[in-house]
């Protein structure tokens, strides 16, 4: 109601103190508004310290993983596998990506040693095409389907049955020599233009599955695990999950040091109109004096993830279309920094990034969980603190090499405030015969495991002061 409809019935100074004493109610009720639960303001004010505070094993979806892998009723299906990352479907199932997953069958325990442990036949002959049935199949990728109610129901790949191929293939006329790992997906509307030639079904449910991929090239020590060469999205079609196409995003292979490649995509966190997506270097893997790695930052407007164009890299300053000149975001190459992998997710205001504790002191680096927290995903970044060491399965090796990697959160299962983290584990000796002869004498040192944390406040803090508004 507007001040022009009132008589002039009462003197100037009673409209004064009227007109007055309306402002000041006004003013109360626009800061009764901001500090509403839910508000923008609210929630910007609600970035506080953050660290793990409590976490307990999550048996229960280990578990679900160990039945799956050691069902002997298929010899196509997954029985291990790393680089654990979850989607949640439109229709309620959940989509596990892997990268260089085991396929075939399982044998209960005892192992042909004697020992208490489940494990795979690796004398007969099987390999990346399959061989005799049965025998351990080693693809670069492959995924896991999950029903509603948490049981994982089939494997996904390439290939036929007979002959399994990864279900994200090699790039074109790179043969055995690059292949490709699947790290963070998002479910994403299929907008015009979108690359990957629609499918009726996908028409219809008006959704896509983004995929990013780590494009790597095989190479020499200390390159072990391959060399960084780009970072891509893969679409696959909702419900029937069919490859539609793969995007190549950023081309690394420009950059003459590996160390100083980075591939994008370890994780991914939707903010109003923006995905905001994680990436690293690999300097750590490759230079021995330098014990963390450093991570970036990249954002991409909602729906637009398999769009190149549509990628803006943050250079310290601003956002621009140039991935050569990202600045990062965390790190400083020795006590803060992060691992190979690593894992983001907002809690209220605030963000918070789980890693392995790579700078920390002797082997925490491939052992213990570490965390970082920030008012923005540009940082600055505030940590590492808190931290666990993540537990390992139980083996029966006089010399165990052991070690825990890659952790990943699956915010999709949060349940009683407890958010679900997986961590990967392997045998990393030096020698990867000897790697693969212990990861199938025992099937459980390569498979994903979870624990329940509590995310708390990390210590005595106010408020942290609002971030910037994303431009």
């Amino acid at each position: 109601m507007g001040f022009s409809g009132i008589r002039s019935v009462t003197s100037q100074r009673h409209r004064t103190i009227t007109l007055a004493a309306l402002a000041l109610a006004l003013a109360a009720a626009a800061a009764l508004l901001l500090a509403l639960p839910g508000s923008p303001h609210d929630e910007a004010t609600r970035c506080r310290g953050l660290k793990v505070g409590s976490w307990a094993a999550d048996d229960r979806t280990t578990g679900e993983f160990a039945r799956y892998g050691d069902d002997g009723s298929r010899f196509d299906d997954w029985t291990g596998g790393d680089g654990t990352h979850s989607v949640r479907l439109p229709d309620g199932r959940t989509l596990w990506l892997f990268s260089d997953p085991f396929l075939g069958q399982v044998h209960p325990p005892p192992n042909p040693e004697g020992q208490p442990h489940s494990w795979r036949d690796n004398s007969a002959p099987g390999g990346a095409l399959g061989g005799t049935p049965g025998a351990p199949a080693w693809l670069r990728n492959a995924a896991v389907v999950m029903s509603p109610s948490g049981r994982l129901e089939r494997t996904l790949t390439g290939g036929t049955a007979a002959a399994p191929a990864p279900l994200f293939p090699n790039p074109p006329s790179a043969g055995q020599q690059q292949w490709r790992w699947p790290v963070e997906a998002v479910v994403e509307p299929r907008t015009s233009g979108s690359p990957g030639a629609p499918s009726e079904k996908s028409e219809k449910s008006g959704s896509v599955v983004r995929v990013l991929l780590w494009t790597r090239t095989a190479g020499a020590p200390p390159w072990l695990y391959g060399v960084p060469a780009a970072t891509e999205v893969a679409t696959l079609s909702l419900p029937d999950l069919r490859l539609e196409g793969i995007e190549r995003i950023s081309d690394q292979t420009r950059t003459a040091d590996p160390a100083r490649r980075v591939l994008y995509g370890t994780t991914a966190v939707r903010s109003g109109r923006w995905t905001y997506v994680f990436g690293g270097d690999d300097g750590r893997g490759a230079t021995p004096a330098r014990p963390s790695s450093h991570a970036y930052l990249a954002r991409v407007p909602h729906g637009r993830l398999a769009d190149p164009s549509a990628w803006r890299y943050w250079d310290g300053g601003r956002w621009q279309p140039d991935p050569d000149r990202a600045a990062p975001v965390l790190g400083d190459g020795g006590r803060r920094g992060v691992g190979s992998a690593f894992t983001v997710v907002r809690k209220y205001g605030t963000w918070v990034l789980l890693t392995m504790d790579a700078g920390g002191p002797h082997a925490a680096g491939l052992a213990t969980i570490t965390s970082y927290w920030a008012c923005s995903p540009r940082g600055p970044w505030h940590g590492p603190s808190g931290g666990f060491e993540a537990p390992l399965p139980p083996d029966s090796a006089a010399r165990r090499e052991v070690a825990a990697y890659n952790p990943q959160a699956h915010p999709e299962f949060t349940s009683g405030g407890r958010l679900l983290l997986s961590y990967d584990v392997n045998w990393l000796g030096s020698d990867p015969s000897a790697a693969h002869a212990n990861v199938n004498r025992n099937v459980s040192l390569y498979r994903p495991r979870f624990v329940r944390l509590r995310l708390e406040p990390a210590g005595e803090q106010r408020p942290a002061p609002a971030p910037a508004r994303e431009p």
